[in-house]
């Protein structure tokens, strides 16, 4: 599994409508498990995004279909950023040429 960040921004809509976030989130964890990905962890946060999202999923094309997913739903913008853990930044260093 692959890991990805996703930092989230409300819209004004996803700002007025607060008290749903909890619910969103719980159907996103639904969407995520039915694609073969998983929730890690979920923090509110304070500054540029109002959430980020530690996530797993099997490959980038279903990261990509989760992260458009979510982004068409129209509360939120969002951004995903591939994360690489430090074994995996092990692996890449070791094989520069």
């Amino acid at each position: 599994m692959q890991t990805y960040m996703t930092k989230i921004h409300y819209t004004q809509q996803g700002i007025e409508n607060l008290k749903d976030t909890p619910m969103r989130l719980k159907t996103a964890r639904e969407l995520y498990k039915s694609m073969g990905a998983e929730i890690k962890s979920f923090y509110l946060s304070m500054g540029t995004y109002d959430v980020i999202i530690i996530s797993e999923a099997p490959d980038d094309e279903t990261a990509t279909k989760l992260a458009m997913t979510i982004i068409s739903a129209g509360p939120l913008r969002a951004e995903t950023t591939r994360l690489f853990t430090e074994d995996e930044y092990g692996i890449l260093i070791a094989e520069l040429p």
